[in-house]
This record gives structure tokens, C-alpha cells and sequence, in this order.
């Protein structure tokens, strides 16, 4: 559907009614497994000579039709789907080191991908040398080593929604033949085409705005045009796999077999079919529910975003600063003017300008902001950050990370804006009353 615009696609790609029984919506394929029909097919089958599905471990009709949506959206070459988000990253960092190596990052990421690198990945070879969101091109170069093996970013950053300049880190990137990674969740393919941009990869927690309904958890990642990937870095693409034999029973590799997508064949075959983290398709399809409405959903959520934004921006004696890339003080206007042009997503922190028992009748006492770790819902979110989202990180890498102590994360919905401000107006009215009512009792 290249023709097509985003509208169009994000309902209709990857999908024919007439190859499912006409049926207008996506249909849900609850089986295991697929009929081979004859040997002769199995055997095509299984050497990817004819497309088709054996299994839904490795691939199901309901997943495919979300992963060519995705890929289209994003402007990839191919997708493929996890049961998560968290699967979705490690199988990724796990595909394109082959096992060991060093990624490059940024401290200022989703506390549960940084605790995988910092506790799990280590125990399997794999480590990641981290930088600041403020650091200059020059001192990301400096951090790169000869087993740097990728670039791993967020588009925008959690919780403080900061930004990167993609362009100059893609360059940079490719000068070292390494891929750039970007986990795309809070921007989705909306406000934001990584690949459009020099990323190689793009990563997704489908949990979040793609899907936008809080019912469903998935991930995806979506390839590129293949990147060039050098034998004696990446010889994991390079490796002869009986499991991916030709019709003649020749043992091919990754590459060999799938030219146009070796990484999203070397993520389906490997390790989505034997670590086993696979999305069901009743998931699958709520999340192809989700996506019908995305550009429209994403483009409330940023007026709703803006609307509060310059609220909080008023509010200085319960609040201390705004997180946000359009927020007057902001050191990434200009970053959000070049890459985020219909707007830098709905979700922002501010510093709660109060006592820790304060914050917590802040969280309390709002009705329509929803006390939950999750972003891009329908629903508005509220949450402390440094003890929710990134409670994995101690007070020193939640000071690497600068994320404050103070730090209140709002994620914003589908209301009306007027109230949402009005929400947060009653919560801060009855913090100041107390507050006077100390005063005057002292």
C-alpha cells in the first residue's frame, strides 16, 4: 500500500478480505497449527520457497496482517511480532550481538530495559556502556569500542520525554557499520518514522499507544532496509543453519535465505520460535483494533497534552518544572521542531514542588488521572516515576538517569482537556488548603 496515505494504511494494510472469507474484520486464528495439505508443500514450506504458516509459534494469519501493518506504517520491509515489549528488546539485542559484545545507550531509557541490561544481559556476554541524553555527538563517538555491536535509543525518553538527534547518531552509526536501534513506543509511527530518519531497527511495545486501550500486551520490531551486515562483526548472519535448508537440502544462512529481512527471519526463526515469547492472535487482533484509530487517538492525546502542558506551566508554587520537548524552557524545541511535527507525543513530567506525603495525596486525591504504569491509553495516567516505572534504579542511576526525586509522570487521554486541568486544579486546591491550614494552626 505505498500509494496510500498513513490514514488509509493504518486501517487497511496488510489485510484482503478476499483471501479470508470475505470477512470485513481481521479474523482470529485460534489454532496451533497449519495444514500442510501434501509433502511436496511442507517441503516448500519449510525451505520458504512458498509463504504460508506451520505453526503459530512461528507464525499465525491474525500476527501477520499486524506486522505487515506495522512494517507499512513504519515504512520497513518487515516486522515481526512478540508477546511483549520486553521480548520484543531482548530478542533484538540478542539477534544482533549473536551472544556478546557492547551496545550503546543512554541512561535515560524505560527503568526495565535498563535493569535487563544491567542485570541480565551482562550474564550473557552482552554489556552496555551508557551516555547522557545531553552528551554531544563527539562524547557518543568516544563511547563507542571496537565491540560496540549497536546503538540502542529511545525516540522519546521515559520519563522526561527528551529527545536525540537522530540523523547525526544514524551517521554516526554507519561510520562505525553498526545499526542504530530506536524504541519507537511513545511516538509511534504517528509522530515519528525512525527508519525515515537513518535508524536501522525500530522496536515497540505494542502494550502502549499502538494498540491504546490498556487490554492487550505485545510487541513488535520492524526492519529496515537490510542493513549491511559485516561477516566478522555479525557472523551469526553468516552461519549455515540445516533448519533453513533449500529444496535441494542445501544448509543456507540468514542472509542467503532471506536477503531482503536477515534480521527479522533470524528474530521469527530463532528466537521467537525457541524462546517462545509469542503474541497471541486474540492479542494481536485488539491491537489491529487499536491501530484503526491511532493518528486520530495520537492527535487528541497531543492537544490534550499541550493544553495541560501549559497549565502546569503556570502552576509555579506546586511545580517546579515541566519535562516536555515544547515546554518553554525546553533544551529540545528545536529537535521537536525538526522530528516531531505533529507534536512530541502525550506523555510529560513535571517536578511536584512539595513534601513526598504531599505528592502522595497529589496521586490520590485526582479522579480522572488513572494511578497505573502504563502511557498512550484512552484513559489519563498518573504515576511516580522513581519509585514505579524505574524503580529498578538506585538513587545513583536514578541521578544518572536525571530523574529527579520529585518526578510525576502524566500520561494523557481521550478526555476532555478542560477536565483533565480541572482534575489537577482540585487536587492542587486541596494540597494548598492544607497547607494553609498548617500555616494558620502554627
Amino acid at each position: 500500500m505505498a500509494d496510500y496515505g498513513f490514514n488509509t494504511v493504518q486501517v487497511r494494510g496488510g489485510y484482503s478480505a478476499k483471501d479470508n472469507q470475505e470477512s470485513v474484520a481481521v479474523p482470529v486464528y485460534a489454532t496451533a497449527a497449519f495444514d500442510f495439505g501434501t509433502v511436496e508443500r511442507a517441503d516448500r514450506l519449510v525451505a520458504g520457497v512458498e509463504a504460508g504458516f506451520v505453526y503459530t509459534r512461528i507464525g499465525n494469519p491474525t500476527n501477520d496482517v499486524l506486522e505487515r501493518r506495522i512494517a507499512a506504517l513504519d515504512h520497513g520491509v518487515a516486522a515481526v511480532s512478540f508477546g511483549s515489549g520486553m521480548a520484543a528488546i531482548s530478542s533484538t539485542i540478542l539477534a544482533v550481538t549473536g551472544g556478546s559484545g557492547r551496545i550503546l545507550s543512554t541512561y535515560q531509557i524505560y527503568g526495565g530495559a535498563f535493569d535487563l541490561e544491567k542485570s541480565i544481559f551482562p550474564n550473557l556476554g552482552i554489556h552496555f556502556d551508557l551516555v547522557s541524553h545531553d552528551s554531544s555527538i563527539e562524547e557518543w563517538e568516544r563511547a563507542i569500542t571496537p565491540d560496540t555491536k549497536a546503538i540502542y535509543v529511545e525516540s522519546i525518553s521515559n520519563p522526561s520525554a527528551r529527545l536525540l538527534d537522530f540523523e547525526e547518531l544514524a551517521k554516526l552509526a554507519h561510520r562505525y557499520d553498526i545499526p542504530l536501534i530506536v524504541d519507537n513506543t511513545f511516538a509511534t509511527p504517528y509522530l515519528f518514522q525512525p527508519l525515515e530518519h537513518g535508524a536501522d531497527i525500530v522496536v515497540y511495545s505494542a502494550t502502549k499507544a499502538l494498540n491504546g486501550h490498556g487490554n492487550a500486551i505485545g510487541g513488535l520490531v520492524v526492519e529496515g532496509t537490510p542493513f549491511r551486515w559485516k561477516k566478522e562483526t555479525y557472523p551469526q548472519f553468516y552461519q549455515k543453519h540445516w533448519v533453513i535448508r533449500d529444496l535441494e537440502g542445501k544448509e543456507r544462512s540468514f542472509l542467503e535465505a532471506f536477503p531482503e529481512f536477515p534480521l527479522t527471519a533470524l528474530l521469527r526463526l530463532s528466537y521467537l520460535a525457541y524462546f517462545g515469547a509469542v503474541l497471541s492472535p486474540y492479542e494481536a487482533q485488539l491491537i489491529l483494533i487499536g491501530v484503526e484509530t491511532l493518528s486520530e487517538r495520537v492527535k487528541k492525546q497531543v492537544e490534550n497534552t499541550r493544553a495541560v502542558l501549559s497549565y502546569l506551566q503556570e502552576q509555579s508554587d506546586l511545580v517546579s518544572w515541566v519535562s516536555y520537548p515544547e515546554a518553554k524552557d525546553s533544551p529540545d524545541q528545536e529537535l521537536a521542531k525538526k522530528y516531531f511535527k505533529n507534536g512530541a507525543g502525550s506523555v510529560l513530567s513535571f517536578g511536584f514542588n512539595g513534601t513526598e506525603e504531599e505528592e502522595n495525596r497529589l496521586i490520590e486525591t485526582v479522579k480522572i488521572f488513572g494511578y497505573q504504569a502504563n502511557v498512550g491509553d484512552a484513559r489519563s495516567l498518573i504515576v511516580n516515576s522513581p519509585k514505579i516505572t524505574h524503580g529498578e534504579l538506585n538513587p545513583e542511576e536514578l541521578k544518572e538517569a536525571d530523574i529527579a526525586p520529585e518526578t510525576v509522570r502524566l500520561s494523557f487521554g481521550l478526555e476532555e482537556a478542560s477536565d483533565l486541568i480541572a482534575d489537577l486544579e482540585q487536587a492542587f486546591a486541596a494540597i494548598r488548603a492544607e497547607r494553609e491550614n498548617v500555616r494558620k494552626s502554627a
